[in-house]
């Protein structure tokens, strides 16, 4: 990145090379070369004014220093502008309120800065009024969705003798209004924990148990798919965590891994330990991600082509998993292993535990959907 300081350094480096050019060039030819020609011609008793060119030789040989006391002066002058920078660019919607930088001079540093912090108090202000209509907005919706869905589910419980197409009918309502109401559910989640509402607990979890349990969870999921579940090393590590939102955590990752996998392909759940860190990794077989998806994975309500076709969901999944992982002070990724694999990378800190299985594998076997129970 190009810097004012730096093109300033830039232009001042050329200049004092050209000056330090200029003075060698003179000086030599003043003090060596010409006193050599007038040797050489027998002129000794010639009278120079050698007073004279050593101070054009000094003055010339002055600029490359005031040039370099120049910059040092523009330096000096541009870091309350650098120290600005970088407070604006670490900025966030948690951090609007707090104070920049000012150089104290009443300069137009100062100006500037006074005129990013009114515009940080404004979109603060925005971004609260946001949340308050979101939550507000989700609670009023919450009402009218739940009488909906009683008087569908009535009218289905008690119309035994409706026509099938109006049954099938219902039950389509019904699917709606469950995906909304989830959709409500998971705005009101995300809504309140950017205010800062939800409080988390800070208890011993063992990880291991709950990839275990979320390793059992992926079963069910999976059967209906023809899908391999397959657990590999699980190393145990202990969290200072929410096992509920930890819980939530693994059971989102298992269903998308499930949802965007192939019918007969594969999941496999491994835990590790290393240097304070748990590595959870989810990999599952899928079409081909593009990189710009995986970078846009965790936005709210980013979805695929494929996934809007193909996949029923909102989109908030993964951004409710990134704030789990990031409460907990961890850090979550999507990644393309390999044509047709895609890993869910999570790395939460964490203890070692003990391992009751410190390096196994289970897969387990897949019933027909004609084999699986109602």
């Amino acid at each position: 990145m190009t810097t004012i300081a730096r093109r300033m350094g830039k232009a001042y480096a050329a200049i004092s090379a050209v000056c330090i050019a200029l003075v060698s060039w003179l000086a030599y030819h003043e003090f060596v070369e010409e006193p050599r020609e007038f040797a050489a011609k027998g002129y000794t008793d010639i009278h120079k004014d050698t007073e004279a060119e050593l101070s054009t030789v000094l003055f010339l040989a002055a600029v490359p220093v005031l040039l370099g006391v120049g910059w040092w002066w523009a330096c000096r002058a541009l870091s309350p502008l650098k120290k600005l920078l970088a407070a604006v660019e670490k900025m966030d919607e948690h951090t609007l309120l707090q104070p920049l930088p000012l150089s104290l001079k009443d300069d137009e540093v100062d100006k500037l800065s006074a005129a990013f912090g009114a515009m940080a108090v404004r979109l603060d202000e925005s971004f609260r009024r946001i949340h308050e209509f979101t939550l507000r907005a989700s609670h009023e919706l919450k009402t009218p969705l739940t009488v909906m869905r009683a008087h569908l589910e009535t009218a289905l419980r008690e119309g035994q003798s409706l026509p099938r197409e109006q049954t099938e009918w219902i039950d389509g309502q019904l699917d709606e209004l469950k995906r909304l109401a989830q959709i409500v559910d998971s705005l009101t989640l995300l809504t309140k924990a950017d205010a800062g509402l939800v409080q988390l607990e800070r208890q011993p979890v063992q990880l291991c148990e709950l990839v275990e349990e979320a390793f059992e969870d992926a079963q069910v999921l999976a059967r209906p798919r023809g899908v391999h579940v397959t657990l590999g090393a699980c190393t145990g590590a202990v969290l200072a965590g929410d096992r509920h939102r930890l819980r939530q955590l693994l059971l989102i990752l298992s269903d998308n891994a499930v949802k965007y996998n192939r019918p007969g392909g594969t999941i496999e759940f491994t835990l590790h330990h290393s240097a304070g860190m748990a590595e959870l990794r989810i990999t599952n077989t899928a079409d081909e991600v593009s990189q710009e998806m995986l970078d846009h994975a965790f936005e709210r309500f980013a979805r695929g082509r494929t996934a809007q076709e193909k996949v029923e969901g909102c989109g908030l999944g993964l951004t409710i998993a990134q704030w789990i992982v990031q409460a907990h002070g961890g850090t979550i990724r999507l990644l393309a292993e390999g044509p047709g694999r895609t890993t869910a990378l999570v790395r939460l800190p964490a203890e070692r535990g003990d391992t009751r299985s410190a390096i196994r594998r289970r897969t387990v076997p897949v019933l027909a959907e004609s084999e699986v129970g109602p």
